[in-house]
């Protein structure tokens, strides 16, 4: 710190001055992409026997309902097909596909600073959903969601430090035909975040037409091939071993049109899944694998995510359960699985039952992001904002998740051990030469930094403090933050001159901006 700054301020302002100054990035107490994988449900010996099943499973049983081309694509590296019709998938064709399958993926961002490394245990938190419901958490009051609710949670997202990716959470209601939600969905999503955004699309026209409106945003379809800064979640099976037919084409358009693929399979287990949490990472695991092999098939090393979302029900009822402790370990079991095969690997967590961000939903998503994250996924969805077992969400939870994020992220950090950190020197002059305790030392000012992560919400006040700020909760905080930056934040790295043309040409049911002048098309 500048010296007569601090002869000026004096002792401890100066030292309050230096910590509310910005940190470099290697400073930080967490970033994105920490290392995870500390925490293993499935040792060595239960992954070989979960991976020879999967073989088995695949060659002898293979998956139905495949479509010509995808029949056309995979017999031609050498897959079967059954007398009952059946795609199989020999082991050889299998662990050749695995061999083949790019590793280090990089997903983009449309700025730098927001791309996601793939590679290793990189760890990454980010939204996902098809929520049909907004929440008023402090009316206690839900309605459907609609376009804008989605716009506006992608800018509430773009101002969230550990909230890394964007991908689609609610279900645009208030749009009736089909082609026109998927295009929707996609731009206002774009619209609303600079980080990297995921969606879906419900047929193969309408991923064609994002891709024609994507190629003008990055400013050609060179420059989209080179930064894809949108990727497509595909449910290209329908569990138990059925390929999805239209998903199918989505993924083929997809994949020759550059746009990286979250291969997912979300079978619900006791119903299209087995019981038995072992079978269910069995059956999940080889529907994925299916598509690997397929995504190769159709262009070698084309950009595939492993996303084995099993699901879990409560049995007594056959409602989905996704903040249960079978789920976390569930999910914690598949990302091993990904990591068992070196694949890039996408799994889904934070998917509270609470219908409101309460207790309920605070204990539930934090067991479930945590096992997640130290599972070393390298992305987890679902892990902000979402209530009722995905059915609904709304802005004040990812406000408040995004503080859970963090403090999940500083344990996957972990502790360092090193010269730095185990300094005797410190310790002997603080004991036996100086004050007898560590408030004013220099260490204490810079540690107190880089290694420790302090909540924006979370209350650490005394008591007598928070009576005289209101007596607030975490609810009522998070409402009036998530309420500023929907009033201010609006994202500007769309071109105006290319908005207006994609107004123009495109389906696009949703107003961007803080401007509410400019009308929908009609195309």
């Amino acid at each position: 710190m500048d010296k007569t700054l601090s002869g000026r301020l004096g002792g401890r302002n100066a030292r309050k001055a230096k910590r509310a100054a910005a940190l470099p990035e290697n400073m930080m107490p967490v970033k994105p992409g920490e290392t995870g994988g500390r925490f293993k449900p499935l040792d060595e010996k239960d992954m070989k026997r979960i991976n020879d099943t999967v073989l088995k499973v695949l060659e002898t049983i293979g998956l139905a309902n495949a479509i010509p081309s995808c029949i056309e694509f995979c017999t031609s590296i050498g897959c079967k097909v059954s007398s009952e019709g059946r795609l199989l998938f020999p082991s050889k064709v299998v662990n050749e596909s695995l061999e083949k399958a790019q590793r280090d993926i990089t997903l983009y961002g449309t700025l730098p600073k927001h791309d996601l490394h793939l590679s290793g245990k990189n760890v990454y938190f980010g939204t996902a959903g098809a929520a049909v419901n907004m929440l008023d958490p402090i009316k206690r009051k839900y309605r459907e969601s609609t376009a804008p609710d989605l716009y506006d949670i992608a800018r509430v997202c773009d101002t969230l430090e550990h909230i890394h990716f964007f991908q689609r959470s609610i279900v645009c209601r208030d749009i009736e035909k089909i082609r026109e939600m998927d295009f929707t969905t996609c731009y206002a999503s774009i619209a609303g975040t600079k980080k990297h955004v995921g969606t879906s699309f419900a047929f193969a026209e309408h991923v064609t037409e994002a891709l024609e409106m994507l190629h003008l945003v990055a400013g050609s379809e060179n420059a989209w091939r080179k930064r894809p800064f949108v990727s497509m979640s595909c449910c290209h099976v329908v569990p138990p071993l059925k390929f999805a037919e239209e998903a199918c084409a989505c993924l083929e358009t997809a994949v020759k049109g550059g746009m990286p693929v979250l291969l997912l399979s979300a079978g619900q287990a006791g119903a299209t899944s087995p019981a038995a949490l072992a079978r269910c990472v069995v059956q999940a695991v080889a529907e994925v694998l299916a598509g690997l092999v397929y995504v190769n098939a159709i262009k070698e090393g084309a950009p595939a995510i492993f996303g084995t979302w099993p699901f879990v029900s409560d049995l007594r009822t056959g409602a989905m359960s996704g903040g249960s402790g079978e789920q976390a370990v569930l999910m914690a079991a598949c990302a091993q699985m990904g990591r068992y095969y070196g694949l890039p690997t996408g799994i889904a967590a934070g998917m509270t039952d609470s219908k409101l961000p309460d207790a309920q939903s605070g204990y539930e998503k934090g067991y479930t992001v945590t096992l997640a994250a130290h599972s070393g996924a390298n992305l987890i969805y679902e892990s902000a904002g979402m209530q009722a077992s995905l059915l609904g969400c709304c802005p004040e939870s990812y406000v408040i998740d995004n503080d859970m994020l963090g403090a999940i992220n500083r344990t996957v950090r972990g502790i360092e051990v090193n010269e730095d950190t185990m300094a005797f020197n410190t310790m002997q002059q603080v004991c036996t030469e100086g004050p007898g305790h560590y408030l004013g030392h220099e260490q204490t000012l810079s540690r107190m930094q880089s290694d420790y992560l302090y909540p924006e919400l979370g209350d650490r006040e005394n008591i007598n403090n928070w009576i005289d700020q209101g007596s607030s909760n975490i609810e009522e905080r998070a409402s009036q933050r998530a309420w500023e930056i929907i009033e201010s934040h609006f994202p500007d790295h769309i071109d105006p001159e290319i908005e207006m043309r994609i107004r123009n040409e495109f389906p696009v049911r949703v107003q961007t901006g803080p401007s509410q002048t400019i009308e929908p098309c009609v195309a």
